[in-house]
């Protein structure tokens, strides 16, 4: 696994530019971020979305060199785009670019057959290096994340891992609305799924974590919130993304 210490330089000038889908559902972060890549040589952001659904009919038409998704999205989250990806464009890089902890989520990105995770508090440099790194071929983590794996791989996968660790990719998401604030009924909106079935996983995330009530639950959920969404912007605004 190649960790965060590696840098891919860009290629000369006269290169073809790699072309970035972004899928993210904060309208500043996908303009910041189109700032950001459209100054570099090598890289062009060629189209964006807010929400699964959207990329997924768009990727067609833009046919991307790489694409860059956030966890946190309108309807499904970024791990159940990845699974739909997985199914349509098996060998479309893509970098999960989120503001969630990656203790918890790089590996069930990973899993998901991610080619990256990078947290959105990483200097901008960062990032140009996690997108060129992938497009080279190789896997991009932090070097915090890549020691982690590396330790959980040595000493087996039930040391050193998060109590949150045990809920599957779904139940994980629902805690995580949970803790947003969300009601039952709007999860369920959501993620449409039904209420009952919302309420299924919530009992489930009961038993997992050992809590003995809903209001335990909600408190449990809020505590885990990994951050305020505050910082996670990238700076400046954007010109409308075209390729």
């Amino acid at each position: 696994m190649t960790a965060s210490a590696q840098t891919i330089d860009p290629p000369h000038a006269n290169a073809r530019k790699k072309t970035v889908f972004v899928v993210d559902d904060h309208p500043l972060l996908r303009q910041g971020l189109a700032m950001l890549l459209n100054r570099e040589p090598d890289l062009a952001v060629c189209g964006e979305a807010e929400e699964a659904h959207t990329a997924m009919k768009a990727l067609a038409a833009h046919r991307p060199d790489i694409l860059i998704a956030d966890i946190s999205l309108n309807g499904p989250d970024g791990l159940d785009l990845l699974k739909t990806l997985r199914a349509y464009y098996p060998d479309l890089p893509v970098l999960i670019l989120s503001m969630h902890d990656e203790s918890i989520y790089a590996e069930r990105a990973l899993r998901a057959h991610a080619n990256g995770y990078i947290m959105k508090q990483e200097a901008t440099e960062k990032v140009l290096v996690a997108i060129r790194q992938i497009l080279a071929g190789d896997i991009y983590l932090s070097d915090r994340a890549a020691r982690k794996l590396l330790h959980q791989y040595i000493n087996g996968s039930s040391t050193a891992r998060s109590e949150l660790s045990i809920l599957s990719d779904r139940e994980l998401e629902v805690f995580r609305l949970i803790g947003e604030g969300r009601s039952t009924r709007q999860i369920a909106e959501d993620l449409h799924l039904s209420v009952k079935t919302v309420e299924t996983y919530q009992a489930h995330i009961k038993e997992k974590l050992s809590l003995h009530s809903g209001r335990e639950l909600v408190q449990r959920a809020i505590q885990s919130k990994i951050q305020s969404k505050n910082g996670e912007r990238f700076p400046g605004g954007g010109a409308p993304i075209d390729c």
